[in-house]
């Protein structure tokens, strides 16, 4: 007869698990189904004639204190043990019965499982190693397979009310944040105070950010449910912040996850990265330069993509119905930059650098720091997508959710990123409450965010991390993963030394 591994039960409704050398697995049959009590030692027991299950109800509760107050001894030789319990009928295995009814009364029982001494590693090391790789055996998973379940099935988890958009609460927040900026700039101007300065660029600029993510949501229709209210306030939030309203981010939504088309920090071919010169790689993956891309993005685009201008009307960006909505922007976007210009002519350049010109560059950080960290940096390498391997559905699993501390409410919860990403038109409001109903459904393909402490600085070391080990995906496959330089990697490891 074939050498059997021992089982672990869980529950009614899991599948048994298999377990190491020299561990006993006793179960206690109730109504509730079974519960599990694993330990490195072998325990008497008494068994029952089916399997070692005691299923008589007068003294199944005495037996089980009895058994339980056993002495436990370490067994230095179990295979005849083992052996013993090998010959029984494969029938009578709890496996094949995991659910046992024995009347209106609880009826308990023990169970005694031994596994095989051919076991390759004692079961406490791999419980360890389960519990670090994370529930339901993670270190098994393959992010790049396709998921068992639909988008319609993360739709229907999702309460009703998760997609009402409320535009008086919207405006609220606009409300908010537009007050917050004011007391900023009051109070930096009327103090104008080098001990406060850096505090002040700090703040406002992240207040920029979260008034990105404002007129984000206007971009997406989750806003409001009046697109003429959408466009408005949009444009004026993100012309306030020099950002074009009318730029391709759906782009970057209908196309997430996918090497060829999507816009926001897409991973570099082989064949493209290697024809970068030394400079264009410098850029891209040494701190601090990433964090001001940006800028160059809107007039340029990024490497691997044909080049093209936010501004034009006529770039590759856009379809040739967007020519209008392309003008609109760029129209408010120029206004911004020349009342920017009479205020500097009016107060001098160096109050407006200090208010204005400096916050903007931390709104800059904060905006290539989150969009790039929602697709990058995960402990587990996530898979990119090319041809018929990419769906809409497995490109949004491969984003990540972010914990920002106080940052979160600040910057409108915009770190649930997963959920924002397959349903943009939830209210960020919303996505917290739509992100806890759709785990169980998301199973093993959510990433929990790691907590963070009152600040995320503990991204900045994801971040780094990333820059050093992400650098570009194989030229052939239609499912692929970040690759390293080591060239690269050495070249910075021996600047440092």
């Amino acid at each position: 007869m074939s050498r059997s591994r021992g089982i672990r039960l869980h529950g009614p409704r899991q599948r048994p698990e298999k377990c190491g050398a020299g561990e006993l697995i006793v179960c206690h049959v109730s109504l509730d189904g079974w519960r599990v009590n694993p330990g490195p030692r072998l325990r008497q027991c008494e068994r029952g004639k089916k399997g070692g299950i005691q299923s008589d109800q007068g003294g199944a509760r005495a037996r089980m204190d009895r058994n339980s107050r056993a002495v436990e001894r370490t067994v230095s030789n179990p295979r005849r043990s083992l052996n013993a319990f090998a010959r029984r009928r494969t029938t009578d295995h709890p496996r094949f019965a995991p659910r046992h009814r024995l009347g209106s009364q609880p009826d308990l029982g023990l169970l005694l499982l031994c596994t095989p001494i051919a076991s390759a590693e004692p079961t406490s090391s791999m419980s360890e190693k389960r519990e670090a790789k994370g529930v339901a055996g993670r270190g098994d998973f393959e992010p790049g397979k396709p998921p068992p379940f639909r988008i319609g099935d993360i739709r229907a988890a999702i309460p009703g009310h998760c997609w009402v958009r409320d535009p008086w609460r919207s405006m609220s927040y606009v409300l908010r944040d537009a007050v917050v900026i004011a007391a900023l700039a009051f109070c930096a101007a009327y103090l104008d105070s080098w001990a406060f300065w850096p505090l002040y660029w700090f703040a406002q600029g992240t207040m920029f950010w979260a008034v990105f993510v404002l007129g984000h949501d206007c971009g997406h229709g989750s806003f409001s449910d009046i697109p003429w209210l959408n466009n408005v306030v949009g444009h004026l939030l993100h012309s306030s912040i020099l950002v074009p309203y009318h730029g391709c981010h759906k782009t970057h939504h209908q196309n997430h996850g996918n090497v060829d088309k999507d816009e926001s920090w897409h991973p570099l071919p082989e064949k493209v990265y290697r024809e970068l010169n030394s400079t264009s790689k410098k850029m891209r993956f040494t701190v601090p330069f990433p964090l001001f891309a940006f800028p160059v993005y809107l007039m340029r685009r990024t490497p691997g993509r044909e080049e093209g201008s936010h501004f034009l009307p006529s770039s590759g960006l856009f379809d040739p119905k967007d020519e209008l909505d392309v003008v609109v922007s760029t129209t408010c976007w120029s206004a911004m930059v020349s009342l920017l210009v009479c205020l500097s002519w009016v107060y001098g350049p160096l109050p407006v650098l200090k208010l204005y010109g400096l916050p903007y560059l931390v709104f800059v950080m904060w905006l290539d720091l989150v969009t790039y960290l929602h697709h990058h940096g995960h402990s587990e390498k996530l898979p990119w997508y090319r041809g018929n391997e990419w769906s809409y559905l497995r490109g949004g699993l491969t984003t990540i959710d972010r914990d920002y501390g106080w940052i979160n409410n600040i910057h409108h919860d915009i770190g649930t990123h997963v959920v924002h990403h397959l349903f943009p038109q939830i209210p960020h409001y919303n996505l917290i409450e739509a992100t806890k109903a759709a785990k169980p459904v998301f199973g093993e393909f959510y990433r929990e965010p790691e907590k963070s402490g009152p600040l995320p600085l503990h991204l900045l070391g994801v971040l780094l991390r990333s820059l050093r080990m992400d650098h570009f995906v194989s030229d052939e496959g239609d499912v692929v993963f970040y690759q390293t330089d080591p060239h690269l990697l050495s070249g910075k490891k021996h600047k440092s030394m």
